[in-house]
């Protein structure tokens, strides 16, 4: 663990947290700012900053265990549905640098939501896919 992560500080249980679930990898504690009510983080307790620096056995785990919880938040607040989400990088709207799957319930009048650009949805050609798919093989 890391030594000043807040959620790394969580998992030392040097801060408080509700948490809704802890196992010897992976705990699961109510968001501080929830966006809606029931929202919760699903963590690793080794100290991963994103997806791209977690090893693959660790994410695995992270979605099983969102999977198994997700029906018992959804069913706890009686929302609609729910989004699993997850940001990677300060770009994408990271600001705790410690790996967190959200479970986030969804109602049909709550406010948020991902906004998609204004030319969407715009398809791809067939060429711009093909060759999108080339480069992201060539990397894999």
């Amino acid at each position: 663990m890391s030594g000043d992560c807040v959620f790394c500080r969580i998992l030392r249980h040097e801060l408080p947290a509700a948490f809704v679930y802890e196992d010897d990898d992976v705990a699961a504690f109510l968001d501080l700012y929830p966006v809606n009510r029931g929202h919760t983080l699903v963590v690793p307790k080794a100290h991963a900053a994103d997806l791209m620096t977690c090893p693959v056995e660790t994410a695995a785990r992270l979605f099983r265990v969102s999977t198994a919880l997700a029906p018992a938040v959804v069913a706890a607040v009686g929302a609609e549905g729910f989004n699993v989400w997850t940001a990677n990088g300060r770009v994408a709207g990271q600001t705790v640098f410690h790996l967190h799957l959200h479970i986030l319930p969804r109602f049909r009048t709550d406010t948020f939501g991902l906004r998609f650009p204004k030319n969407y949805p715009q398809e791809a050609s067939r060429a711009e896919l093909e060759e999108m798919a080339a480069a992201i093989r060539a990397r894999a």
